[in-house]
């Protein structure tokens, strides 16, 4: 699909009737992926007695152009809607900086699995990192936060499907308490939630059950400490959505439900 970042500008500086043309059409087909999303999640949150339009919707950005990525900032912005932009590949953070997206104030997020060496490019980028899996990317991003002067706002990662292949900390109060006690300890780093993803699965009862948990789990450590900023919680895709917000979820990402498939 061809994107706003595909148009060719002429040397007087006007674009061609076909490419706005191009422009409108990729515009209107990302709007009415939108209003689908915002229109589930809706849905989903009248179900159980919640308001949708107080839930973020963090755009996933990988591989999107900045001109994609403005265009969904735009459109939800049009629809009073809470949006955040979130990259999970280091190497994408760079076209953030471009003229369309640099100054747009929308709060970036990370969203990926972090390695310790580019702790320092993500805590540059990102307000929000939902990724803390493990004590040792917590002790990264704290150094680097501490060097530039900086606070994030971080979300740790819980592994509620049990399955191999994701990150996180196990699924119990006993193994999450620890580290949300060590963040709230830091000076430069504030925990405010949980974070999971859905277990892989087309069984919609084992998917709720693992976002479910997460829920529980943020109640449990809230309680455990009288830790009331763990008021997030990040959960649900593009597939999983509905049953994230029917759980709770106050950030879901989406990414090829607003945007169309990836390119190949």
């Amino acid at each position: 699909m061809t994107s706003p970042a595909d148009d060719s500008v002429s040397a007087d500086d006007t674009v061609s009737a076909d490419d706005t043309a191009l422009a409108n059409e990729h515009r209107q087909q990302l709007a009415a992926r939108l209003d689908e999303v915002l229109a589930r999640i809706d849905a989903a949150a009248a179900r159980v007695g919640r308001d949708g339009r107080g839930i973020t919707v963090l755009l996933a950005t990988k591989t999107r152009s900045p001109a994609e990525i403005a265009v969904a900032v735009e459109l939800l912005r049009e629809r009073e809607r809470p949006v955040a932009v979130g990259e999970n590949r280091a190497q994408e953070i760079a076209k953030h900086a471009e003229a369309l997206l640099a100054d747009n104030g929308v709060p970036r997020h990370f969203i990926g699995r972090l390695q310790s060496n580019k702790a320092r490019d993500v805590v540059a980028f990102a307000e929000t990192i939902h990724s803390v899996d493990r004590e040792g990317i917590a002790d990264a991003l704290e150094r680097r936060a501490e060097t530039a002067g900086l606070r994030r706002d971080v979300l740790v990662q819980v592994n509620t499907s049990g399955e191999q292949s994701k990150g996180g900390f196990a699924p119990t109060v006993e193994a999450i308490a620890p580290i949300v006690e060590r963040l709230r300890a830091s000076t430069a780093l504030r925990p405010v939630g949980l974070m999971t993803i859905g277990a892989n699965s087309n069984d919609a009862v084992a998917v709720r059950a693992s976002l479910h948990l997460l829920r529980e789990l943020r109640d449990g450590v809230r309680e455990q400490l009288g830790a009331e900023e763990l008021t997030e919680l990040s959960m649900g895709m593009s597939g999983d959505l509905e049953i994230a917000v029917e759980e709770g979820a106050t950030i879901v990402r989406v990414g090829s439900a607003i945007f169309g498939a990836r390119p190949a």
